[in-house]
C-alpha cells in the first residue's frame, strides 16, 4: 500500500509540474492564446485554492496516520501554514470573497519558505536546524521518486501553485479594474 500511495502522489506531483509549466507559459502569453486559461484560473481560483489545500491536508494525514511516517518539526510548520487555508477558502467560496488571497498569501509564503528549506536539505544541502522528531525523521527521505520528488517537494509544489493562483487572481482583478 505504501508503494502505491508513494507512486500515486509522486506521479500526481510530476504531472502537476508539467501543468504548472504550461500555466506559466499561458500567463506569459495571456494577451493571446493564454487568455482563456488565465481567465479560467481566475474564475475558479477559490475552488482551486480550496482543492489544493484540501489535497495537501489529506496527503499529509495519509502519510502520517495511515502509512506511519513521523512528521518532523518542519513538516509540522508546513501543516500549520496549510491547514487553515482550506477553511479560509471554504468560507471565501461561501461568501464569494476574493479578498481571501490577502490572508492566504502570508500563509502560503510560510509554506513556501519552510518547504524550500526542507527540500534543499533533503536534496543534499546542509541543515542549520536540529531535528526534534523521534528517530531523526528530518533527515529521513521517505519518498524519492523520479530522482527528485520528495514529500517536502510535494509541499513546495503546492506552495508554488497557491502563489501562482494568487498572482493570477490579483493580476486579473487589477486588469479588470
Amino acid at each position: 500500500m505504501t508503494s502505491f500511495i508513494n507512486s500515486f502522489f509522486s506521479v500526481a506531483t510530476l504531472l502537476s509540474h508539467f501543468l504548472l509549466v504550461f500555466c506559466i507559459i499561458a500567463f506569459v502569453y495571456r494577451k493571446s492564446w493564454g487568455k482563456e486559461i488565465i481567465k479560467f484560473v481566475h474564475q475558479y481560483s477559490l475552488w482551486l485554492g480550496f482543492g489544493a489545500s484540501l489535497v495537501a491536508i489529506i496527503a499529509s494525514l495519509i502519510y502520517s496516520n495511515v502509512i506511519g511516517f513521523e512528521p518532523c518539526t518542519l513538516c509540522w510548520w508546513q501543516r500549520i501554514f496549510i491547514y487553515p487555508q482550506a477553511v479560509l477558502f471554504l468560507v471565501a467560496i461561501i461568501r464569494r470573497d476574493r479578498g481571501v488571497w490577502n490572508y492566504s498569501l502570508p500563509l502560503t509564503l510560510g509554506v513556501f519558505l519552510v518547504s524550500l528549506y526542507q527540500t534543499y536539505t533533503n536534496l543534499g544541502g546542509t541543515s542549520i536546524l536540529p531535528c526534534t522528531a523521534v528517530g531523526g525523521a528530518c533527515s529521513k527521505i521517505y519518498v524519492l521518486e523520479f530522482g527528485y520528488i520528495t514529500i517536502p517537494l510535494m509541499s513546495l509544489t503546492l506552495a508554488v501553485y497557491l502563489l501562482f493562483i494568487n498572482l493570477i487572481a490579483k493580476k486579473y482583478e487589477d486588469s479588470n479594474s
